[in-house]
């Protein structure tokens, strides 16, 4: 239940009917509008907590990611190496 003024309430009415949506949902989309920085600061805020508890380059329980990807990188640089071996071209 939200209080509003008389005339709070017949800017609503006006604004609801131009554009065809019931004052209800004029309201949840005006609060999702004025609240969505709100938001976007809580999951920023929980995004860097989270990088706090497990910086982004420590292995947890899917692995070393810094690993694996030196690792991918290294068998690319092997595979093209070889290619350019076959083709007759200098390794890198």
């Amino acid at each position: 239940m939200v209080q509003l003024s008389d005339e709070l309430l017949e800017i609503l009415d006006g604004a609801s009917f131009r554009r065809g949506v019931s004052r209800s949902a004029l309201i949840r989309e005006l609060l999702w509008e004025g609240l969505r920085g709100d938001l976007d600061a809580l999951i920023g805020q929980q995004i860097a907590a989270g990088y706090r508890r497990i910086p982004q380059w420590e292995p947890d329980d899917w692995g070393d990611i810094g690993a694996s990807g030196d690792a991918s990188t290294e068998d690319v640089l092997r595979r093209l190496d070889a290619e350019e071996q076959l083709r007759g071209q200098g390794s890198w």
